[in-house]
């Protein structure tokens, strides 16, 4: 069996690296964490590692737009190392931050051509940081890996720029994993249960082959009860609803 090793990649402006790591190690992954400067500099620097992270944050101070920057670096500085590491069959996670940035490397939704992108996160709706909890509902009929056995999930999401939004026919195609929903799972549900406007509600997407995966919501930051904003008012639970994509993650990467 495969020791699980993780790598969170950083670059100035990330701040939910240590979350991030938390949760990893809470599900059985050793966690490495590195700036993306420090590994162009490293022969084949994802070599030891069966999991890929990008975090939240704001990377660059978002400076461009959100994650451009770092996704430029990405595709530029780590494609061919990339490439490999989605062609040895490992997994990919991004949030929030890391969603945009996959999106403008190209990355998603369609890996593993990185030249062009179909798909963006634009500015919210409201035209203002969004910093709340939301219901969210999982397709079960996606590949997704890292949402195996979940139906429904609660978690906070901050985001200025967090709506989904793609090229005509585009949508049609995607491999939509989880859905803003109102607390009674119903769809279309506006402001501010989707806080950004995102085309068809959609929260989070993933590839074509389930391992590279993607949300606007921050599942590391509910990975215990204690971290609910009512856990002292509903019966406690052993966890929050965002450890089970990161042990989703770490137990099939067990079998690289």
């Amino acid at each position: 069996m495969t020791r699980v090793s993780t790598l969170i990649i950083r670059a100035p402006g990330t701040n939910c690296d240590a979350e991030t790591a938390y949760a990893f190690e809470q599900a059985g992954s050793t966690v490495e964490s590195a700036l993306l400067a420090e590994l162009v500099s490293l022969k084949d620097p994802l070599a030891n590692h069966q999991i890929m992270v990008i975090p939240g944050g704001f990377t660059y101070g978002d400076d461009i737009s959100a994650g451009k920057i770092l996704a430029n670096e990405l595709r530029l500085k780590l494609g061919e190392e990339l490439h490999r590491f989605v062609g040895e069959g490992k997994l990919i996670l991004g949030i929030c931050n890391g969603l945009q940035v996959l999106v403008k490397a190209g990355v998603l939704p369609a890996c593993p051509d990185i030249t062009r992108q179909s798909l963006t996160i634009a500015p919210n709706d409201s035209a203002r940081f969004e910093c709340r909890w939301v219901h969210l509902h999982v397709n079960e009929a996606t590949p997704c890996i890292f949402t195996r056995g979940i139906t429904d999930m609660y978690l906070p999401v901050a985001h200025g720029e967090g709506k989904v939004f793609a090229a005509t026919g585009v949508a049609e195609n995607l491999n939509a994993v989880l859905y803003y929903t109102d607390q009674n799972r119903g769809r279309s549900p506006g402001y501010p249960h989707n806080p950004n406007g995102s085309l068809a509600d959609i929260a989070g997407i993933c590839d074509n082959s389930g391992r590279i995966f993607a949300l606007m919501p921050h599942p590391e930051r509910f990975v215990r009860w204690t971290q609910h904003p009512r856990w002292t008012r509903e019966p406690p639970r052993d966890h929050g609803d965002g450890l089970r994509i990161f042990v989703n993650a770490v137990e099939w990467a067990k079998a690289l």
